[in-house]
């Protein structure tokens, strides 16, 4: 058979290797971007950036995390600026497309549900599947970041006296920074000021929420929203699990911050909640900051650390192992806390290739963060708490900060840029791969058993 192993489907053919094409796509997007905020015209001030700084945030933009080492308001100019805002919103829909397609061709490669994709009924993968998937996944992500802005730029101008041009640009570029998890923020202080501001606060917080549920996940809510009982097991988990954690956070920065002085403490109790709702959601992977990072507790570091490394949801913009790694996982362990002998999610069963595949995303990042956090104290001063955090907000392309980013030294900032660019496209190339490797096999080896613990 020409082209690949015998019983191999044809749609298969073109994304035999999926991981090179997004890591290819999303390094020439880099690239670009590279050489356009190395423009003079690029800068706010005289001169151009520096190689670095370009690449750092480059890499930032088009990976939708939000770390930086300038401030994004003013050392940038307007062209500066819009470049970044274009390297978001590339890389978020190239994430987001790429997801979905990616779902569709498993669906066929592996027999799976075509449903999983909102608007790809069909199992075969052809050329009027994609495009419209492609269609619908940039139709939904240009209208809901239309209705932010629009709400968004409404508050600008009405409570804090924005003229009408500087309110748009204001709701335009916070729109298209949440809806992707980028975290970008034109002020100094990210969303601190805004901290005790619900119609800013909360509609930041539902365009972070909807880019990191999911284009599928969406979809299938919106079709199936009064019928739980038929959500397919990646909507299920993707539910559940963003619900639980949102919660858990919430509660937990109420119970770590709330006597803080330097973050919850000065607020009333109605903000407080207000805050430490947007807190816990942040983390999922937005970046923006509406509390004084630099000042939380060891505690709340910790939670967030946790959080960060979570993420959002699968074929979303958010970043992390994702909540259905997080979810299959901690339903693998009820199952064998119970003696079940399979993994069952509502009335579906699990199959273990999922829950191998799941396993081996957790466990390769558990790795990667490993090395990189080695790495980085070899290179810095700072204390493990800062760079634990640096670290994982990196890799899982948050974007939130202690406030030392600007601080680590060139060596450091690099390697920052690789755990961004490896944490954008790791887990979907890692996935792709493990899925589509999958293959029957024709003799099985005698089996053994173990001690284990």
């Amino acid at each position: 058979m020409i082209g690949g192993r015998a019983g191999h489907p044809h749609p298969a053919r073109g994304f035999r290797h999926p991981g090179r094409v997004i890591a290819v796509a999303f390094a020439a997007a880099v690239a670009v971007g590279i050489g356009l905020l190395s423009l003079p015209i690029a800068t706010a001030g005289p001169g151009r950036a520096d190689f670095l700084t370009a690449l750092f945030h480059a890499t930032s933009a088009v990976c939708v995390t939000g770390l930086v080492t300038v401030d994004t308001g003013t050392y940038w100019s307007g062209f500066g600026q819009a470049v970044i805002l274009l390297g978001i919103q590339a890389g978020g829909l190239g994430i987001m497309t790429l997801a979905s397609l990616l779902a569709l061709l498993l669906s066929r490669r592996l027999g799976l549900r075509a449903r999983l994709i909102a608007q790809a009924e069909t199992k075969a993968l052809s050329a009027a599947d994609v495009r419209r998937v492609v269609r619908t996944v940039v139709v939904f992500s240009l209208a809901t970041e239309a209705v932010v802005a629009a709400v968004l730029a409404v508050r600008f101008a009405t409570g804090y006296g924005q003229s009408l041009p500087s309110a748009a640009y204001y709701g335009v570029f916070h729109a298209i920074s949440a809806f992707n998890n980028a975290g970008f923020g034109l002020e100094a202080d990210n969303l601190v000021q805004y901290v005790a501001d619900p119609w800013i606060s909360l509609t930041i917080c539902a365009a972070i929420i909807v880019g990191g549920l999911g284009f599928p996940v969406v979809f299938e809510l919106a079709r199936e929203w009064r019928t739980p009982k038929t959500w397919s097991v990646l909507t299920r988990i993707t539910v559940v699990v963003t619900g639980a954690l949102l919660v858990v956070g919430t509660v937990g920065f109420l119970v770590a911050e709330s006597g803080n002085p330097g973050t919850l403490g000065p607020l009333s109790t109605g903000a407080k909640v207000l805050a430490a709702f947007t807190a816990a959601v942040m983390p999922r992977t937005a970046g923006f900051n509406n509390l004084d990072i630099a000042a939380y507790q060891p505690e709340t570091l910790l939670l967030t650390d946790a959080l960060m490394f979570i993420g959002g949801g699968s074929a979303g913009t958010a970043g992390g192992i994702k909540v259905t790694t997080f979810g299959l996982l901690a339903y693998v362990l009820w199952a064998e806390m119970r003696g079940d002998p399979d993994v069952e999610v509502g009335r579906r069963k699990v199959p273990g290739t999922n829950q191998r595949q799941a396993l081996a995303i957790a466990l390769l990042a558990i790795g990667v963060i490993a090395v990189a956090t080695f790495l980085m104290e070899a290179l810095t001063d700072f204390t493990f708490d800062q760079v634990l955090f640096e670290v994982i907000s990196a890799f899982s392309t948050v974007g939130l900060s202690t406030g030392i980013t600007a601080d680590i030294p060139p060596a450091g900032q690099v390697l920052l840029v690789l755990l961004m660019y490896v944490g954008r496209i790791g887990p979907l190339t890692l996935a792709s791969g493990l899925a589509l490797r999958e293959r029957a096999r024709r003799h099985q080896l005698p089996e053994e058993r173990t001690i284990v613990g």
